[in-house]
């Protein structure tokens, strides 16, 4: 075993326990630690979801990984899911140096997808600041068509009805829920959102055709200051979920404030691209040198 693993609850509201799995080197920790924010439209997912692959190389390279649950949408709205990550944050800040020996001031975050947003969003509002960024087709600005309209590619499957994707929504807080495949009822709401083009409205509480202005905070490229972390942004450029325009964006605006960061664009790949047995580190010789370019980057910063 490369790693020892402990779960800690970072944060408690009414009954529901939001967890953190920590894994922590057996040999040569070197006190710098990475933050790692799962994917799921802000609707599903857990923490859970770090690939045991990913896991071992950042362990490998020394790191301690922190991968933290979130409160989930929409029984959960917007502005309180990127305050449990702002908690957890703050808590491995807090806590992390005597709980599992890590540098405060050696914390980078990775987040795939809306984990991608949700790092993003730390980079803006979190002080101290983490150390460094890394993005998976992530996003920093939810304003667009992509999100508000009914999405082209989605409308190619099944259409979901109301009813069904309904009862993937519960009334009590909900604060991980683990993929099972494409019948999860969690994963047939988050469908119908996207096919109806109720994402925006369902996850943040606003509509944005009647209160554009409410989602401005809500967008990390709308808030980056030369403060913010040096970044990296990689996406594929056959994202059929989250345009590969998002990260080329951010990289334009990180740009414009001479924030260090790097874009990776990978050809003919999708969403969710290092997570197939044929795209994954071990199946694929671009994957690898994805990833060692992310190790080398956190190593520079």
């Amino acid at each position: 075993m490369l790693f020892k693993k402990n779960t800690y609850t970072y944060k408690k509201i009414n009954n529901c326990e939001i967890q953190a799995d920590v894994f922590i080197p057996k040999n040569s920790a070197n006190g710098k630690a990475i933050l790692w924010l799962h994917p799921g439209g802000l609707i599903f997912g857990s923490r859970e979801m770090l690939l045991k692959e990913q896991l071992e190389l950042y362990i490998k390279c020394g790191f301690t990984v922190i991968s933290l649950d979130y409160r989930l949408a929409p029984e959960t709205k917007l502005i309180d899911i990127i305050q449990d990550v702002q908690d957890g944050y703050n808590w491995i800040l807090e806590q992390g140096p005597k709980l599992f020996n890590i540098d405060p001031k050696q914390i980078s975050i990775i987040g795939h997808s809306a984990g991608g947003y949700l790092a993003l969003n730390i980079g803006c509002f979190s002080n101290p600041k983490p150390l460094s960024i890394v993005t998976f087709y992530g996003y920093g600005d939810i304003t667009g068509d992509w999100y508000s309209k009914p999405d082209p590619n989605y409308l190619k499957e099944p259409i979901v009805t109301k009813e069904l994707a309904f009862r993937g929504v519960n009334n009590e807080i909900v604060s991980c829920s683990n993929f099972t495949g494409f019948n999860d009822p969690r994963w047939l709401f988050y469908l119908y959102l996207r096919q109806q083009g109720l994402w925006l409205n369902e996850v943040t509480g606003f509509n944005i055709s009647k209160e554009p202005e409410k989602f401005n905070k809500y967008c990390p490229a709308f808030n980056v200051t030369p403060e913010f972390p040096p970044t990296m942004l990689i996406h594929g450029n056959q994202d059929t979920d989250v345009p590969f325009t998002l990260s080329e964006q951010m990289a334009r605006v990180l740009e414009n404030k001479k924030v260090p960061n790097k874009l990776i664009i990978l050809d003919r790949l999708g969403h969710m691209f290092d997570r197939g047995p044929d795209t994954s580190i071990k199946g694929s010789k671009e994957i690898k040198q994805v990833f060692d370019s992310v190790i080398n980057f956190l190593n520079e910063i």
